[in-house]
């Protein structure tokens, strides 16, 4: 009887061990499968930066190009991605006030379909670690629920990338940092396109107004033409410009084929003349189908606060007038 029992207990404890080793091995593969489900996604992403090998050719050696990725939690299929790229300004920064008026100025909803995301283009990692402690202790929610993520670019990106014609140091200092800045906006998008159906470029030193996202979103679906290339909700630089995010590439290219000859918002405008208007056009009618699809928004709906430049020593004071 007892040879009986002892039996029965190896019977079962082998039962009992050859069901834990099937569950474990399910768990192993399930892991397996989402880690690679994970890199699946992530390798998907970051082929939209393989543009940037095509047109700079120290970084074809480089694996995986990609932002650093500080604060986020992979939040996409939302409808607006909000991009502020930020640099050291030194002692003044308007980063707390930009991101104070553009995130409580949404209400939860229009928080949940949309990311805002700051990327730190500096290699000052002191100026990198502020950042992420103003925006853990100031907008804890929104890192919470991934609306709100950091990323940083690497500084290899930018190796042999500065350098402008031969000007003199003062010139080209101020050539490069124009330059920096288009690059910077370039990565800023490539990021953002995966993430969302429409990309608003903003900076780091505006303010949005009341309702500012309700009037975009109203505006953008009220529209009953659906070949637009660009909605500019400031008049102002590169400020307030929206995009559909699927139009991204094509945009950021042509920046890329010119980012050393003018300023972003300059390349704007060529993008414009290059794909609107015929050669010996009438210049009337070029501009007429430009209004058609370059669609300006009034009044403003953000407006430029900063006076100290992102460029040591450099002052500025121009506001849009529409806002």
């Amino acid at each position: 009887m007892r040879t009986k029992q002892v039996n029965l207990l190896i019977t079962l404890v082998a039962v009992a061990l050859f069901s834990f080793s099937c569950f474990c091995i399910y768990r192993i593969t399930q892991t397996i499968a989402q880690k690679a489900d994970i890199l699946n996604k992530n390798e998907t992403v970051s082929n939209t930066f393989e543009d940037l090998k095509f047109f700079f050719p120290h970084i074809r050696k480089e694996g995986r190009i990609y932002p650093d990725v500080i604060i986020g939690k992979g939040k996409t299929g939302v409808s607006f991605a909000l991009g502020i790229s930020t640099v050291n300004r030194g002692n003044y920064s308007y980063l707390k006030q930009t991101l104070t008026s553009v995130v409580s100025r949404m209400t939860l909803s229009e928080e949940k379909d949309s990311i805002v995301i700051v990327s730190v283009a500096d290699s000052n990692e002191d100026y990198l670690h502020s950042v992420v402690k103003m925006i853990t202790r100031k907008f804890k929610r929104q890192v919470r629920s991934g609306s709100l993520e950091v990323i940083s670019i690497p500084a290899f990106l930018y190796s042999s990338m500065l350098n402008a014609k031969h000007l003199a140091e003062a010139s080209q200092k101020l050539a490069s940092w124009r330059i920096k800045q288009v690059l910077d906006f370039c990565i800023l998008m490539l990021y953002a396109q995966p993430k969302a159906k429409y990309y608003l470029q903003l900076e780091d030193d505006i303010i949005a107004k009341e309702m500012y996202f309700t009037k975009i979103t109203d505006f953008v679906g009220n529209i009953s033409s659906n070949n637009w290339f660009f909605i500019e909700f400031s008049m102002l630089g590169f400020i307030g410009k929206l995009f559909r995010s699927e139009d991204l590439t094509h945009f950021v290219r042509f920046f890329l084929m010119f980012y050393k000859e003018k300023p972003i918002d300059w390349l704007l405008n060529d993008i414009f003349q290059v794909k609107v208007c015929d050669t010996g056009e009438d210049l009337g009618n070029c501009i007429k189908r430009k209004k058609q699809i370059r669609i300006r928004y009034k009044p403003s709906l953000f407006q430029h606060v900063g006076i100290h430049s992102s460029f040591p020593g450099k002052e500025q004071y121009e506001k849009d007038v529409y806002y």
